[in-house]
């Protein structure tokens, strides 16, 4: 079984704060065997990462968070950026013509644009996979929802941090039962539903300084903005 962290944010993300060499060192660190760094709406720093991931011993995925119309959706196995503002269909269709995996984040979560104050539940059963713990959660009551949907509609479950800064990579790992350490066959056995997860929750002092670091980088490039 392999030790997968599939959700974690760059400094590429308007909200995250470290650069790849400190999420892969943190990956290493843990003891990790794969990584997938899923910034908001870009996709270079993930390539970046999955490039250099063997050289800390690591399986790094292409991938991002991409910001649906719906709310997000991760895209997993990528070799491009997938655009934001399509409909939840159009994104996962997206992502499956790059052969990627299309995982729902935080679906019952709104506040953090979970999908699912604007899809309906047949809707969210067409997601690849299901992501039904994350540790950024303030209660475990949308994880539960999650899982139950997950388990009920028979669909792939998958963990992530959901991390801002490195510190964070490896809170919460899915455990993949993958023919071989690869990102091809680590995808595959994702999608076959050969995964278990496990995880803690981000510390409350952890996710306020998360939260307001993110608001800060996202003041700050508002007003380098309008003086480009």
């Amino acid at each position: 079984m392999l030790s997968v962290e599939l959700h974690a944010h760059s400094s590429l993300s308007y909200d995250g704060r470290d650069s790849v060499e400190l999420i892969l060192e943190q990956a290493e660190a843990v003891g990790l065997d794969a990584i997938a760094v899923t910034d908001h709406d870009e996709i270079d720093a993930s390539l970046e990462a999955a490039e250099r991931a063997p050289d800390y011993g690591l399986v790094g995925i292409p991938a991002m968070e991409i910001s649906s119309k719906a709310g997000h959706i991760l895209g997993l196995g990528l070799e491009e950026a997938v655009p934001p503002g399509l409909s939840f269909e159009s994104t996962l269709e997206a992502i499956r013509d790059q052969d990627g995996l299309a995982v729902i984040p935080h679906p019952f979560q709104e506040s953090r644009h979970g999908v699912m104050g604007r899809i309906s539940r047949e809707e969210l059963a067409k997601g690849d996979a299901i992501e039904v713990y994350n540790s950024r959660l303030l209660t475990g009551r949308a994880n539960r929802q999650a899982d139950r949907f997950a388990r009920a509609r028979d669909l792939p479950r998958t963990a992530g941090s959901d991390a801002h800064i490195s510190e964070m990579v490896g809170q919460a790992i899915t455990r993949v039962d993958a023919d071989e350490r690869s990102a091809d066959a680590i995808l595959e056995a994702i999608r076959d539903g050969k995964t278990s997860v496990e995880g803690k929750r981000t510390p409350w002092r952890i996710s306020l300084q998360q939260f307001a670091g993110g608001v800060t980088r996202r003041i700050r490039s508002g007003v380098l903005g309008v003086f480009r």
